[in-house]
């Protein structure tokens, strides 16, 4: 059995080779550079991330679930149990959406929301890794808001699993340097050149908030894809931090 450094590192393998490929095949910035400066920062995030805080936020998301539990009407908990599970699953990452769209909607327009989610935003250049850039609490923040859902509708912990790495695979595809010929489809799919444009070098942006596929950005009216990508990113006129530097900088800027 793989021990949490080695599925760190089969992960991290696998989503460069992966991912690497298709951006380079498919670049949405044919210019950029591989070996980008603050790369290594962005490895600090990932391990930082997948050794330290996603345990320490799978554990709070627990039990923020078992203290919601009781509240949840049975209805809808024997209801899903009904469900098979491609279908519980399907339930599960709908509600999750709505509740991650708002979520994220409010971390760019909450003074202390936005603190710590800022630092996602502060990557000049992007591709799959800089998809780790992520303050812990944020990363809680987002966790509960992706799985709570699952959760108080019975979904079994080895579901949500399953769920927290799709949505952490996913999330790197997103914020990968790729741009694909899905034409409509990415109304269905989602695609990354949606997603850059959330990651558009303004103060704070107001459009693309969606998780998966951009339905609720539909829905809600914050759905934005030009059809160029010559955009800068990251955040205006911010200097950039060592992996330290970004955890504290919540409080300190």
């Amino acid at each position: 059995m793989l021990t949490l450094a080695g599925y760190a590192l089969v992960q991290l393998a696998a989503l460069g080779l992966v991912l690497g490929a298709v951006e380079w095949c498919y670049p949405n910035r044919a210019d950029q550079p591989r070996l980008r400066p603050q790369l290594f920062t962005d490895l600090a995030f990932y391990f930082g991330q997948h050794l330290v805080w996603l345990g320490l936020e799978l554990s709070a998301l627990w039990a923020v679930a078992s203290a919601l539990a009781p509240l949840v009407p049975a209805a809808p908990r024997e209801w899903m149990s009904q469900l098979p599970w491609p279908a519980q699953a399907l339930v599960a990452v709908a509600a999750g959406d709505v509740l991650t769209y708002w979520y994220h909607r409010a971390s760019h327009a909450v003074p202390w929301l936005w603190a710590f989610h800022r630092v996602h935003h502060t990557s000049p250049r992007l591709d799959w890794l800089a998809a780790h850039r992520e303050h812990p609490v944020d990363g809680l923040l987002t966790q509960c808001a992706m799985n709570l859902p699952a959760l108080l509708l019975g979904i079994s912990l080895q579901g949500l699993v399953w769920l927290v790495v799709f949505r952490g695979v996913w999330a790197a595809f997103i914020h990968a340097n790729v741009r694909l010929p899905l034409g409509p489809l990415r109304l269905l799919v989602g695609a990354p050149e949606l997603h850059h444009w959330h990651h558009a070098a303004v103060p704070r942006t107001l459009h693309n908030f969606s998780n998966l596929a951009p339905w609720t950005d539909l829905l809600f009216g914050t759905y934005h894809c030009p059809p160029h990508q010559d955009h800068e990113l990251g955040l205006p006129g911010q200097p950039q931090k060592s992996y330290l530097g970004w955890l504290l900088s919540p409080h300190r800027d």
